[in-house]
């Protein structure tokens, strides 16, 4: 099916009910595929397994982890094996969940943060993790024997709350953004120091409000970024001079789009096949894919699809599936899972 014809719609396939306050999170178990797997996270304190029946397709949950943190839970995300777990939350730690015999147990607590964590993401190989805080500060812990986790750096430069921390797709450089508008590149310098090597702002085309999320496409030379200024930002790199080992190339900004939501963007997310999702406090759900118009110079990105009150409130997280199929989940404070389907029309 040819992206750039339209024909395609957003087939609402089931509302997954359990938490009983706002999902804040979604992410899906990269590992898991038969049959798909993935965590829910949310103001209720607990986090929730999902898990797809083969036989009727519909979704169950498949169990529930609480008890642990004593605050809401903020962000979830699984390790490239999909073994373990990894969840943020306002209590001021990160808990590490194995999967052991279908059962979800909790192996190590993560300290340190002064006060709420944001987000927490897990870098290509699995041997780094990073967590992100409102006291401003990026954590960096490096994965050892026996689900033990040691601080690695933490990284100070953001100015105000930083909101989401995420890993390039394949290489070891960290993205955080921010309350304070920006977003911050950082590499590690072969000596084990991590420092900073770019900042998105303002100056360089960035954003002008709050910086909630990012979102690499498959080939992770290009990046998205979604605002409380109501845009989402495409940039771009060099990959080729990164892969090259000379120091991390510089992004460039690309593209705004802008005109969409008339809320805050608060989630954005690039499928594997080039198509961005967005999720905003407009309670709508946005579909884009880069434009083939020859008359626009240079790339160009297109509103695909939209869905109007996708939720009854506002649209936390959307996440594709890493699966081949089309499948996108979103998350809500009305305290629901939707799971969509983006089908051709029929």
């Amino acid at each position: 099916m040819d992206l750039y014809d339209g024909n395609l719609e957003l087939k609402e396939l089931q509302t997954l009910h359990g938490h009983t306050d706002r999902v804040w999170s979604l992410a899906w178990n990269p590992a898991a595929s038969s049959p798909p797997q993935f965590a829910s996270c949310s103001g209720d304190k607990t986090v929730r397994i999902w898990e797809q029946s083969p036989s009727s397709r519909s979704w169950h949950c498949k169990a529930v982890m609480e008890e642990t943190h004593t605050r809401t839970v903020r962000s979830c995300a699984w390790s490239p094996s999909g073994k373990l777990l990894a969840t943020a939350s306002f209590d001021a730690t990160t808990a590490i969940w194995e999967n052991v015999g279908g059962d979800f147990e909790c192996v190590s607590t993560l300290e340190g943060h002064e006060n709420e964590v944001k987000s927490v993401a897990w870098n290509a190989g699995g041997t780094l993790l990073a967590t992100c805080s409102r006291d401003k500060t990026v954590w960096i812990w490096e994965v050892m024997p026996g689900n033990e986790f040691e601080c690695a750096s933490v990284l100070q430069g953001h100015s105000q709350d930083v909101k989401m921390v995420k890993w390039h797709p394949t290489l070891d450089i960290l993205f955080s953004c921010s309350y304070d508008n920006t977003i911050k590149v950082w590499a590690e310098d072969g000596t084990g120091d991590w420092h900073c090597v770019q900042t998105l702002g303002e100056a360089n085309n960035g954003h002008s409000s709050t910086v909630w999320a990012l979102s690499f496409n498959a080939d992770g030379d290009k990046m998205v970024t979604c605002s409380d200024d109501l845009t989402l930002k495409i940039w771009e790199t060099d990959i080729t001079r990164i892969e090259s080992g000379d120091d991390p190339a510089p992004w460039s900004h690309l593209c705004t789009l802008s005109g969409y939501h008339d809320r805050t963007i608060f989630s954005v997310h690039w499928s594997r096949e080039g198509i961005i999702a967005s999720g905003a406090a407009d309670d709508a759900i946005r579909f884009f894919t880069e434009s083939k118009d020859a008359l626009v110079d240079g790339p160009s990105y297109k509103l695909l699809l939209k869905r109007d009150k996708a939720h009854d409130m506002d649209v936390n997280s959307v996440q594709w599936s890493p699966g081949e199929n089309r499948l996108l989940a979103s998350a809500s404070d009305d305290g629901t899972i939707k799971m969509w389907e983006l089908a051709a029309l029929t």
